[in-house]
């Protein structure tokens, strides 16, 4: 999607994930900076966005009330998110709205906002650099055409995907925690090279520029992991043996990581009544 001259997006909350999105949309030139604007207390997040070119507010319900936008994120933390949104309630109206807050269900997002079009997206911190990842799920009364420009938006900060609800905890599980595996995986290899007589600020700026690679022609060739892990494996070489030392544990800790992050995943949501 490139830049839009028409639509508005709002964003209730420029922290790390909010103002990421925000900062995103008008770096990649999906839409202006003069059409996208956030309202948010700290002075650090106004000013982050305000030089980017976009309008930034303090307070919610003037920034709704000036601009009148056509989307509105609501990017706060989920324990907030009702004292935040219910005075605002009224002036969410019509509007297309689309929720980044962790853990909060599409009932309970009606309940503070209204049955109104609002659409649950589980974005991950690389989309800063726009190579994220996204899920997107739709509410009730979300046109087809809402839930195309959410995923239109989102897809100019990486891969946006539409999920049911149920799929959104595991995804958070798989691809909200994945940056952090895959910071532990860079740190594991640094530390075993460090280990073996490598400098660790060498080790790791190999290590960062091998996964970076690997990642890019697995996203842009579409080969399959598999297929891949066969070209660098030589029978009988170093790669096989090293495979066959690291695979078991690899995926025995990918199961059992995705499985704890969904325990406490249902374990939060029965705390804050999800």
């Amino acid at each position: 999607m490139g830049a839009d001259d028409t639509i508005t997006i709002a964003f209730i909350g420029a922290g790390a994930m909010g103002g990421a999105i925000a900062r995103g949309l008008v770096a990649s030139g999906a839409v202006e900076a003069s059409h996208v604007c956030v309202a948010d207390p700290s002075d650090a997040a106004r000013e982050a966005f305000t030089a980017l070119g976009g309008r930034a507010f303090a307070d919610a319900y003037d920034m709704i009330d000036e601009v009148s936008p056509d989307v509105v994120f609501i990017a706060v933390k989920p324990q907030v998110l009702p004292k935040v949104i219910q005075p605002v309630a009224g002036l969410l109206d019509g509007r297309l709205v689309v929720s980044i807050a962790a853990g909060v269900s599409l009932a309970t997002l009606a309940q503070v906002v209204g049955h109104g079009r609002l659409v649950r997206v589980m974005p991950n911190l690389p989309m800063a650099h726009l190579s994220g990842a996204a899920a997107v799920c739709a509410g009730p009364s979300a046109s087809q055409r809402d839930v195309d420009l959410v995923c239109a938006l989102l897809g100019n900060l990486g891969a946006a995907k539409v999920m049911r609800e149920d799929q959104l905890d595991v995804e958070g599980a798989v691809v909200g925690c994945g940056p952090a595996y895959f910071a532990l995986f860079v740190d594991a290899l640094t530390r075993a090279a460090v280990k073996e007589g490598m400098p660790a600020a060498d080790a790791r700026d190999m290590v960062v520029a091998t996964m970076l690679g690997t990642a890019r022609t697995l996203a842009e060739e579409g080969v399959h992991p598999r297929a891949y892990m066969e070209r660098v494996t030589s029978p009988g070489g170093t790669t096989a043996a090293a495979l066959e030392e690291l695979e078991p544990c690899v995926m025995e800790g990918a199961y059992a990581a995705v499985a704890a992050a969904l325990d406490r995943t249902r374990e939060l949501a029965e705390t804050s009544g999800r």
